[in-house]
C-alpha cells in the first residue's frame, strides 16, 4: 500500500462507530447513505487523497447468505455500470481462515432500500447481497480499490422490517469490527497490486 493508511468507507454512523479504533493500519470515513451522499465532494477528495481504500459495511442479503454472513464481492454492480476485483478470491480465504463465514460474489447498489419482488429480481442476476454505495464509491476510488465487504442483516425469511432486526444489525456490526484488522492487513500486502476493472 502506497502512501497512507488503507480508508475504509462506511455508509452509517452505527457502522463507523463500530470501525473506528478497530485496527491501527485503517482509518474509516463516514461517507453517508445511498449513492449520492457517497459521490459528494468531501468523499471524493478524501478517497483521492487515500492510498488505497475498501468499502466495509452491512448489506441485505439476496438469497444464500444468511443473517450474519460476511460478503466479499468479485464484482459490484449498478445501474451504471460495474467493478470487478479479481483478488477477491484471496482475501475471502484470509477472512475465511480467520474463521468468518465468507461468501465471494456479486453485490449490486441501488439508490434505494429494497425487499421482497425486488430483492428475487436481484438475486436472479447472481448477485449475493445489495447495499446504497459501494458502486458510486468503486468509481471515486479507481484503481486504488482493495476490498468491498458487506455482512448481511436481513434477509429474504428475516426482512429488515422485524422485532429481531436490532439484535441481528448489532451482531454483524461486531463482525464488522472483528473482520477490519485481517481486511486491513490483507491490503497492506506491499505485492499486492491495485488489480480493478471498471465497465459502463
Amino acid at each position: 500500500m502506497s502512501g497512507d493508511r488503507l480508508l475504509i468507507c462506511a455508509a452509517l454512523r452505527t457502522e463507523a462507530v463500530a470501525l473506528r479504533g478497530a485496527c491501527d493500519r485503517a482509518r474509516v470515513l463516514r461517507t453517508g447513505l445511498g449513492p449520492r451522499r457517497s459521490s459528494r465532494r468531501r468523499n471524493a477528495d478524501a478517497v483521492a487523497g487515500c492510498g488505497a481504500l475498501a468499502v466495509v459495511g452491512l448489506a441485505g442479503g439476496l438469497g444464500e447468505v444468511p443473517s450474519g454472513g460476511v460478503v466479499v464481492a468479485d464484482e459490484v454492480r449498478d445501474a451504471h455500470g460495474s467493478t470487478t476485483l479479481p483478488d477477491a478470491g484471496s482475501l475471502a480465504a484470509r477472512l475465511d481462515r480467520a474463521g468468518f463465514a465468507v461468501w465471494r460474489g456479486p453485490i449490486t447498489t441501488t439508490d434505494h432500500i429494497v425487499g421482497g419482488g425486488e430483492k428475487s429480481a436481484l438475486a436472479a442476476t447472481g448477485a449475493l447481497a445489495v447495499d446504497m454505495e459501494s458502486a458510486a464509491l468503486a468509481r471515486l476510488a479507481g484503481r486504488g480499490l482493495r476490498a468491498v465487504v458487506r455482512v448481511v442483516v436481513d434477509t429474504p425469511s428475516e426482512p429488515l422490517l422485524r422485532p429481531r432486526t436490532p439484535y441481528r444489525a448489532c451482531r454483524a456490526l461486531l463482525r464488522l469490527r472483528r473482520l477490519t484488522p485481517a481486511v486491513a492487513e490483507w491490503a497492506a500486502d506491499p505485492e499486492r497490486a491495485p488489480a480493478v476493472a471498471h465497465r459502463d
